[in-house]
């Protein structure tokens, strides 16, 4: 295990998900997530509110996450696999936690829960290429 590959692509993978997130759901979806908010109230921060150095460490978190696992166990060095094996990950994560919060809270509705899901595995199917192909650019070099 390259410490040092993981890292870099742990990076990108969290850039590629914190700007995905924002253009997913703080501009296409913004709107239809509005729509479909469940009743819980004050969950939310106001505009100017976000607290962006959790939201980047978060983002941070799955990129290296993704990227743990693909250098340390799975070996993943393409985009095509990275992509595959990102989808399961986001997929599987998405669904404990927005059933876990479904099931619990009243943050979303279904149709927003069962998007949120969907758009998830987007998200990190695109990261995990993303962070495949790092991990196979940078294979040559140790």
């Amino acid at each position: 295990m390259n410490i040092t590959k993981i890292l870099l692509a742990g990076l990108i993978g969290g850039a590629v998900a914190f700007l995905l997130g924002f253009l997913t759901f703080g501009v296409l979806l913004a709107d239809f997530f509005q729509s479909n908010a469940g009743t819980a109230s004050g969950v939310m921060r106001g505009d100017g509110e976000m607290l962006w150095i959790p939201m980047i460490l978060g983002h941070l978190g799955i990129g290296m996450l993704i990227a743990y696992i693909y250098g340390r166990w799975a070996q993943i060095s393409t985009f095509a696999t990275g992509a595959q094996a990102g989808a399961v990950i986001g997929f599987l994560v998405a669904f404990a936690e927005d059933m876990i919060d479904f099931g619990a809270m009243n943050l979303m509705n279904l149709t927003g829960t069962l998007v949120n899901i969907i758009v998830l595995t987007i998200i990190t199917a695109v990261v995990g290429g993303d962070v495949g192909w790092i991990m196979g650019k940078n294979a040559a070099k140790g």
